[in-house]
Formats: structure tokens, C-alpha cells, sequence
């Protein structure tokens, strides 16, 4: 199979049968969805969560850029922003103070680069920095991703994360600070306790 080919093959959105299966699966580990029609759909639910005044750290996600909730959460408002409060210490004096931060908001926000039919998450990283709010520091996650993420198996899943999220990452990395990306860790969440991760699925390309 081509590069071209398998790019078009991670890209793909699911048809109704396959969304409505991966949903089910998804409920069924213990995990709450709702599924929408537009970005801007996205983050009005995702706002919508999100008590006033709770803390919040939007972990870094093109998704969550191109919904519009990362601009909602830090640039002022009703929320306290965790990545605010980490921006005025000093990372190389004040390390463990930011992930402290970081790794205990009331609300973890991000998003995943693969979703499995039978309801597991993976979500890949240069640091893993994100992941210890993800598995377990933050009281609430919620998950935004387009529907594209969504792969038959957990083989594929990590196909779709070297062979078509790395690429776009490390573009975008480069360009903006000069540096290849590289996946360094990668959370799998298979299972959840009712109640803690939401999920909100854009019937829309989206993301990486």
C-alpha cells in the first residue's frame, strides 16, 4: 500500500453503522459520548461541561485549536486556566510545581489520534505529559476528535499514529519551532469508571 493510500486510509470518515458500533463499544468501557456536527458544535458542549470557576488545563491538541476551545479556556473568562498559571513559573526552577498543575486540573481537555471499534483510546506523545492527567490526575477528561480517528483494531491504531498523525505532527513542529516531532510514549485506555472521560466525536475531518 502507498504512502497515499494509507494517508486516505486513516482519513476516512466511518459510515453511520460503523459510528453508531464504535459509540456503543466506547459506553460499554465505561465512557460517555456525544456525537456532533461541526467544531463550533464541539465546543459549545464541551463549554457547556465545564462549571465556572473550575480549573482547566487544555493540553496541546490541533483539534482543540481548531474547535476553538483552547482560546475559550485561556485567553480569560470564567474558567481558571491551568496552562495560564503554568506560564508564570519558571520551567527550570518551578518544574515539578507545573506538572502539579498540569496533572491535576479538574479538567483535563485534549484529544486522541485513534479510536478503536471495539472502545479503546490511544493518544501518542513526545513527553507523555499529558498522559498522567489522562490515566488518573484530573477529576474530569473530556476527549474531542474527528470521526476519522476512529480504526478497526488496535494494530491499526497504532498504524494510523506512525504513518499518518507523526508525519503531520512533525510538519507542523518543524515550522513552528524547528524541531522533528518523534512518538516518545503512547497511553492506551481501554477501560474506564463511569463517569470521569467524556468523549465528544465530530462527524468532520479534523485533527491529526
Amino acid at each position: 500500500m502507498t504512502s497515499a493510500q494509507q494517508s486516505e486510509r486513516f482519513a476516512t470518515l466511518p459510515d453511520d453503522q460503523t459510528l453508531t458500533k464504535t459509540v456503543e463499544a466506547l459506553e460499554q468501557s465505561g465512557f460517555s459520548v456525544e456525537v456532533v456536527d461541526s467544531p463550533d458544535s464541539a465546543r459549545d458542549v464541551v463549554l457547556a461541561r465545564i462549571p465556572h470557576g473550575a480549573s482547566v488545563m487544555t493540553n496541546s491538541s490541533v483539534t482543540l485549536g481548531e474547535t476553538g476551545i483552547v482560546d475559550a479556556i485561556d485567553s480569560g473568562g470564567p474558567y481558571v486556566s491551568a496552562r495560564a498559571e503554568m506560564a508564570r513559573l519558571d520551567p527550570a526552577t518551578q518544574a515539578q510545581q507545573m506538572k502539579g498543575i498540569s496533572g491535576h486540573a479538574d479538567f483535563a481537555l485534549g484529544s486522541v489520534h485513534a479510536i478503536t471499534q471495539d472502545g479503546a483510546l490511544l493518544i501518542a506523545s513526545m513527553s507523555g505529559s499529558q498522559h498522567a492527567s489522562y490515566a488518573w490526575g484530573a477529576a474530569n477528561v473530556i476527549f474531542v476528535a474527528g470521526a476519522q480517528k476512529i480504526v478497526p483494531t488496535l494494530e491499526a491504531a497504532r498504524e494510523r499514529i506512525y504513518e499518518h498523525s507523526l508525519p503531520r505532527e512533525d510538519a507542523r513542529v518543524m515550522d513552528a519551532y524547528g524541531v522533528h516531532s518523534f512518538v516518545g510514549k503512547i497511553l492506551e485506555i481501554h477501560r474506564e469508571q463511569p463517569g470521569r472521560i467524556h468523549i465528544v466525536l465530530i462527524r468532520r475531518h479534523i485533527g491529526f
